[in-house]
């Protein structure tokens, strides 16, 4: 397995399955899988309880296969609905709950950089230090990493552009700069069920430190801080409908083929200003 593979698997077993630990194997049936995986689920939301409920499943089928079992326990054990509403997204309260506990760790930094760009999890996840000039202060995507095929050039605001900034150059297996600025070995950044698992986690964790009857942050995922943004752009800042379209590259169709390179400058001018606003807001409700 890949180390981050294992270390997820691992975390899933020790961590979130402990409770079943003073069991014996033969003691553990669905009914205990199902209120563990329903526990996980109101703590880390339905993707942390469908990864576990993975890594338990499998678990068990090894022990099968070892002859220490003849059942899975975890079969029949229902898989929690990911999806969740399309139109979620966080108020400002609940966007500054998660800028506060995120770290200085690749996650985090990721994260905030989706807070502050809205643009998708793997363009951010997989970006190349060769898609960033900062001597143009932009990202710019080619088409074979965007879901509509066509170049988007992104620009960056002072703030997003420190947060690329501080990211050291990592290496290789042999020792050659890794192009791709987040994630280790071949690819870009992974493990994102579990980062998130631990995010929501310790978004409980400090709420329960002044109440201790709290309750999660209401189901949400990172793609929702895409929608978050398009929202208090068009909503609170004013920023136009097609200036929000070109920074989140949703222009496609007719739009796309009549202004698509006669306007790129002038969008450009837009999309940074939307963005710099964009950053002002969000560091007016976030800590430092």
């Amino acid at each position: 397995m890949k180390i981050r593979a294992y270390q997820e698997v691992e975390r899933h077993l020790l961590n979130h399955a402990k409770p079943l630990h003073q069991s014996t194997l033969t003691k553990i049936g669905r009914r205990a899988i199902a209120l563990r995986l329903a526990e996980i689920e109101l703590t880390s939301g339905p993707v942390a309880r469908n990864r576990v409920r993975s890594s338990l499943s499998a678990f068990f089928a090894w022990a099968i296969a070892e002859g220490f079992l003849e059942v899975n326990p975890v079969i029949g054990t229902a898989k929690a609905e990911e999806g969740g509403s399309r139109e979620r997204f966080l108020s400002e309260g609940e966007l500054a709950e998660v800028w506060a506990v995120l770290g200085d760790d690749q996650f985090g930094d990721i994260v905030k950089l989706l807070i502050l760009t809205g643009q998708r999890r793997e363009e951010i996840g997989g970006l190349r230090w060769s898609e960033v000039g900062f001597k143009r202060d932009l990202i710019a995507l080619p088409p074979a990493r965007t879901k509509n095929k066509r170049l988007h050039e992104l620009p960056l605001s002072p703030r997003a552009r420190a947060i690329l900034e501080r990211q050291p150059r990592r290496k290789n297996t042999d020792n050659t700069t890794r192009d791709l600025i987040f994630g280790y070995g071949e690819g870009g950044f992974s493990g994102w069920s579990d980062c998130k698992a631990r995010l929501d986690e310790h978004l409980l964790a400090v709420r329960k430190r002044t109440d201790k009857r709290a309750k999660p942050l209401p189901q949400w995922r990172l793609h929702d801080l895409r929608r978050t943004v398009a929202t208090v752009m068009a909503d609170k800042l004013g920023v136009l409908p097609h200036v929000v379209e070109a920074i989140l590259n949703h222009v496609n169709g007719h739009r796309a083929r009549v202004a698509g390179v006669y306007n790129r400058a002038r969008y450009e001018a837009e999309m940074r200003a939307a963005l710099e606003r964009w950053a002002d807001h969000v560091a007016a409700i976030t800590p430092s």
